[in-house]
């Protein structure tokens, strides 16, 4: 039980340091907070691309905080956004993890991907893929 008694708040924090790690483990990375700008910026960008049902099905699926990380600052009005090209998807991460000194970049994101098919339901992450443009669905790992 937790001292507080907000259980919720308590496994939300776990579950969301399993993501982070898992994203820094598989980066090979010795920093979490690196780690997490990156999971962040990646479903940010996913997001973008994404119609708003096929955000709100794969956000259903997230810890708390991390499907608050993703809907921040989201305008929907502007989404999905019409480039539909893998290299601006890239550019837009690159832009904010730009001083992450290990930062390789769409193999880190192909990690953030992986982590993605570890923790989203199969069915959710074809429906995702489905919904992306092909050039951003051909950086995604089989």
């Amino acid at each position: 039980m937790s001292a507080q008694g907000l259980e919720v708040i308590d496994h939300t924090v776990q579950l969301t340091h399993e993501w982070i790690n898992e994203v820094r483990d598989r980066l090979g990375w010795s920093s979490s907070r690196d780690a997490m700008r990156l999971l962040r910026v990646t479903l940010v960008q996913l997001r973008d691309h994404l119609g708003h049902e096929e955000t709100a099905q794969l956000s259903a699926q997230m810890p708390l905080l991390i499907r608050g990380m993703f809907f921040e600052g989201w305008q929907p009005a502007h989404t999905p956004v019409r480039d539909r090209k893998a290299e601006h998807f890239v550019t837009a991460i690159e832009k904010q993890v730009e001083a992450v000194l290990d930062w390789r970049g769409p193999r880190d994101i192909e990690a953030v991907f992986r982590t993605l098919d570890n923790r989203i339901s199969e069915g959710e992450i074809r429906d995702v893929k489905a919904g992306l443009p092909q050039a951003i669905r051909d950086m995604w790992p089989d």
